[in-house]
């Protein structure tokens, strides 16, 4: 990225992460707060509930933040993360992918600036762990907690700023696999609904989002470019760092992200 400078890696595991440092030409560094203190900024790519108290501790050392969704599992230890980072007064971006790809995000502003909206769905069907057992890639912590908190985060993103907040949330888990459909009531009234899994059939698996009102019918256009996403989420974070002014996927909307999901897995565990 012309407007980065990789100013190190630092891993749970050393030798991997001497690895990725070697690659790109940087250092390793084998305690993270060496890490922080070298960089001005922290990416991260671990599990959510390893993230939050990396985060926090990264916000107190100054460093701007780019987050992973969800940024926690839990609501406690999300708004752990915002409040260390208001008290440091850093800026931060959460990487909720298709609001920062071109198509995706330019969609979102248009849906949210024509209003009027009766109802909406966010249909998210991953293949990620797929009913034969087979996984496409290896990560432990989203096949313990499943679609909820794996895609759930991405259907929310698209629905809450067309939509508005969530003032209510019911979740069942009747579907195969890890499969969860959520029933959303928004604050100005709206209602959407959102199914979310890792474990569908590769022939089916993909995402809709589709919005009803008084306009007619809104469908997300296919789109793709994930690796522009992320190079776009860098260039708000730096704009977020420049200006002061805080990103509409901020921290403070990561975590509202994990308070409706954590609603919504309450409900999962007293049905």
């Amino acid at each position: 990225h012309p407007d980065i400078d990789f100013s190190g890696v630092w891993g749970r595991r050393p030798e991997a992460a001497a690895t990725l440092a070697a690659t790109h030409g940087t250092a390793a560094h084998t305690d993270v707060e060496e890490l922080f203190a070298a960089s001005d900024a922290v990416a991260f790519a671990v599990p959510p509930d390893v993230q939050a108290p990396l985060a926090a501790r990264a916000a107190a050392a100054g460093c701007h933040l780019l987050l992973d969704k969800p940024v926690a599992t839990t609501p406690e230890a999300a708004h752990g993360v915002a409040r260390a980072v208001e008290r440091a007064q850093v800026a931060s971006v959460v990487f909720f992918t298709l609001r920062f790809a071109t198509l995706s995000s330019a969609w979102v502003s248009e849906q949210a600036a024509t209003g009027g909206w009766f109802t909406g769905r966010a249909d998210w069907y991953g293949s990620f762990y797929t009913p034969d057992g087979s996984a496409v890639f290896p990560s432990p912590w989203r096949e313990s907690r499943g679609g909820l908190w794996d895609v759930g985060p991405h259907a929310l993103s698209m629905l809450l700023p067309v939509l508005g907040d969530v003032s209510d949330v019911t979740a069942a888990a009747h579907g195969p696999g890890d499969t969860v459909h959520l029933v959303l009531r928004h604050t100005g009234g709206a209602s959407s609904t959102a199914a979310l899994s890792l474990t569908a059939p590769a022939k089916c698996a993909g995402l809709a989002v589709e919005l009803r009102g008084e306009h007619g019918v809104a469908v997300l256009p296919p789109w793709e470019g994930a690796d522009e996403a992320f190079a776009t989420a860098l260039d708000e974070l730096v704009v977020a760092v420049r200006t002061g002014t805080p990103h509409p996927c901020d921290v403070r909307f990561g975590a509202r992200v994990t308070e409706i999901l954590a609603r919504a897995e309450d409900r999962l565990s007293a049905v």
